[in-house]
């Protein structure tokens, strides 16, 4: 792959307006998102004292997504980016307002969570797609760096903040500040995104069977393509590997009796890790060497957890963990590779198909790991997700 070999600038990409108004709408929306989903899930939980309806809570926003990426992804590459984008973050706000402001039972409350939660690989695969138009080469890849650190500081945050606002007024007015967040998003990206994002690359009078058929025959053909499907497994499956692990880490610092609270700052340790680590990497390695070193960053995110095998005071195990999650910045190194196998007419779909099997499988992983952890201890469970992502690196040395 060629690529000009000078790294991008941050202020390069900012300096597209349409990258910002993205940027700020996308931001607001998963801080948005956090905030529902804590407050819905204290909010059943407080309504009918179970767990398990109070986990459905925390899930019905992600596991439906896999559907909605299969059956109607080819929707980012029919219909206008603007109008998606807008619509999707209306439909969130109105979500978040009546789950607020109705006393549903919980049942309807979850399967309404589970509806809008179809269409989000929708929106989110169509901002991808005008993010891949109007920033090019080196921009792309940092423009994307810079997303996925903005999405971990935001989800960070939202989750803090719906502490504060939970307790401070309530789980209810909580939703009610979530419902006013997405409004603002909409109104970002209606006002911010200019007119000409509005037309799509492939309009829906091009020939084509309806939207759900066209979805399964586009998803069907890229999943055969070897390249594309290589380059999907290797940005899925380690981070799959590595949310099963960051589940078990509380379990972990039970077993090995650090003190409360512990759990908390193991959890975050990672996601520090991975702030670091794509803000360094995406702002001095030039673009070759991303590439070049994209399989040793893979190594650097799974082998820091076989070494928790040794029982390392803890903070030595914080330290660990942060140095792991700086191995996420291997997924700079693919993201050109990535672009240049998308079709041309369903690159909107590709991005939809790629968050759809992120959120699957980071779903299965914990519960995979989870039951390794049961059969023996998290210890050895965290450093088995560990040895399998050290074993994906070679993938990454791949060339079709």
């Amino acid at each position: 792959m060629t690529v000009a070999d000078r790294p991008a600038t941050y202020r390069e990409v900012f300096a597209e307006p349409t990258f910002r108004a993205l940027f700020a709408a996308r931001t607001l929306a998963i801080g948005a998102n956090s905030l529902q989903i804590f407050a819905l899930s204290v909010l059943v939980y407080a309504g009918t004292g179970s767990p398990l309806l109070s986990a459905l809570a925390f899930a019905a926003g992600f596991l439906p997504q896999f559907a909605g990426g299969l059956l109607l992804g080819s929707l980012t590459d029919r219909l206008p980016a603007r109008r998606l984008i807008t619509i999707g973050y209306a439909v969130e706000a109105a979500l978040a307002a009546l789950l607020g402001l109705a006393h549903l039972p919980v049942p309807a409350s979850l399967l309404l969570v589970a509806l809008v939660a179809t269409g989000t690989p929708v929106f989110a695969g169509a901002a991808a797609r005008v993010i891949a138009e109007r920033l090019t080469g080196d921009a792309y890849v940092l423009g994307r760096s810079v997303s996925n650190m903005s999405s971990s500081a935001a989800q960070l945050l939202g989750l803090a903040g719906g502490g504060v606002a939970v307790a401070a007024v309530g789980a209810r007015p909580a939703l009610l500040v979530a419902a006013l967040c997405f409004a603002v998003a909409a109104a970002a990206a209606r006002l911010g995104l200019p007119a000409d994002t509005a037309t799509p690359p492939r309009p829906p009078s091009s020939g084509r069977s309806g939207a759900v058929r066209d979805s399964w025959v586009g998803a069907k053909a890229m999943l055969s393509d070897r390249t594309i499907r290589r380059l999907l497994l290797v940005q899925w499956l380690p981070s799959a590997l590595i949310a099963g692990a960051e589940a078990l880490l509380v379990s972990y610092g039970g077993k090995r009796g650090f003190p409360p609270g512990a759990g908390a700052v193991l959890m975050a340790a990672p996601a520090v890790g991975m702030l670091l680590g794509n803000f360094a990497v995406g702002r001095f390695l030039r673009p070759s060497l991303r590439e070049r070193f994209a399989g040793a960053f893979v190594v650097v995110l799974g082998a820091p957890l076989i070494a928790l095998l040794l029982a390392p005071p803890f903070p030595i195990v914080v330290a660990l963990l942060t140095v792991a999650g700086t191995g996420y910045a291997y997924g700079l190194g693919v993201q050109r590779a990535f672009l240049d196998a998308a079709p041309a007419d369903r690159r909107g779909q590709l991005f939809a198909l790629f968050s759809t099997g992120l959120m699957a499988l980071q779903g299965v992983g914990p519960l995979l790991l989870g039951v390794v952890a049961e059969a023996t201890t998290p210890t050895l469970a965290i450093a088995l997700a560990g040895a399998a992502t050290v074993l994906i690196a070679p993938a990454l040395r791949s060339r079709p």
